[in-house]
């Protein structure tokens, strides 16, 4: 007789960590632990010992005989919520160092004058503009000059930078310049978590270009750096199968594509909620509804429309924006742990 096989699904909230197991008959078993904030994956493999404990089997046992984990994250959600993201260095066209602070002229809750636009993640001092340039048909008209890119460089190894986003104009058509400076970047700072935008949005439009990259090599290093603890851990534990990392677009990626393309993570945790809502809508043949996630620090709330959810590829989550496909998902700091309170004005007040 063979043994029963699972698969596996995580949440990590920022409250409690959710596991649930699914046997070749469809059983479900469900476990809850403590996260564990400083790091989400201690709190995993607790979870994991509860989840075991319900099934009457070891921690071991269990994740040797489950051949899928799909995971869902707030990792990279509250690296950029709490700005406690890597110091990121951004080199780009020359002239072109402050799209990232204009933006496009406007800001979240434009009409209120008193409420200034969230500040860009990179400080100006570490905004680097190097000397090249690519025409809108694809053709060079200024070569990517070494001496400029060396020079850019150097400022960011002595400031610290530990991440570093490379946005030059034109760069969906020509990513030429951005893989040459790739390679200056191998061999000058190998260390560094390095993100092109050439990769992470190849599209036009040169500010939604610049914001998502840098929010890629903001949040990329805390994802990498996670997600490689919680795979060393799980096979350390008798795990060998793969681990699924869900999407902002409800979709999932191996654990090598999440670290590439870390803003696809942002919405990770919110997207599994309203991918499950999908599935459960499908069951009960519901066309339309609207899914409602309350955890402990945070609600989100979505929209169904005739059996299909809604996506958003131009998002702006903490003042950032992040032109990557997204389920359109509305989150509100209040959750079934918020503390209501009365403040000196007399206003109720509640959360986060």
């Amino acid at each position: 007789m063979t043994d029963t096989q699972y698969r596996i699904g995580i949440d990590v909230g920022g409250t409690f960590t959710d596991l649930v197991a699914v046997d070749e008959a469809g059983a479900v078993t469900f476990a809850k632990s403590p996260s564990t904030p400083q790091d989400q994956s201690i709190g995993v493999l607790e979870g994991l010992n509860r989840l075991a404990e319900r099934l009457a089997i070891s921690r071991d046992a269990l994740l040797s005989r489950t051949d899928r984990i799909v995971h869902g994250t707030t990792v990279s959600t509250n690296a950029l919520l709490e700005r406690k993201g890597a110091k990121v260095g951004l080199l780009t066209t020359e002239g072109h160092r402050d799209v990232l602070e204009m933006r496009e002229g406007l800001k979240p809750g434009r009409y209120d004058v008193r409420m200034p636009a969230e500040p860009p993640l990179i400080p100006r001092d570490l905004r680097f503009g190097v000397k090249e340039r690519m025409r809108a048909d694809g053709s060079v008209e200024t070569p990517l000059d070494q001496a400029s890119l060396a020079v850019a460089i150097e400022g960011m190894k002595a400031a610290g930078v530990t991440s570093v986003a490379v946005c030059y104009m034109h760069a969906y058509r020509d990513r030429s310049h951005e893989e040459e400076t790739r390679r200056a970047l191998a061999e000058a700072m190998p260390e560094a978590y390095v993100s092109l935008s050439s990769e992470v949005f190849p599209q036009i439009k040169e500010y939604e270009r610049v914001s998502t990259t840098v929010v890629n090599a903001y949040v990329g290093p805390i994802v990498e750096r996670y997600l490689g603890r919680l795979e060393t851990r799980l096979k350390e534990n008798g795990y060998d199968g793969p681990v699924l990392i869900i999407l902002s677009h409800g979709g999932v990626a191996p654990i090598s594509e999440a670290v590439r393309l870390a803003a696809a993570t942002v919405l990770s945790g919110p997207a599994g909620g309203v991918a499950g809502s999908r599935h459960g809508a499908k069951l009960i043949g519901a066309g339309n509804l609207i899914p409602f996630d309350m955890g402990g620090t945070s609600s989100d709330i979505s929209l169904i429309v005739d059996g299909e959810p809604a996506l958003s590829a131009n998002r702006g989550i903490a003042g950032q924006r992040i032109a990557l496909p997204s389920l359109d998902i509305v989150s509100i700091g209040a959750g079934g742990g918020s503390i209501a309170h009365v403040d000196a004005g007399g206003m109720l007040q509640v959360g986060p």
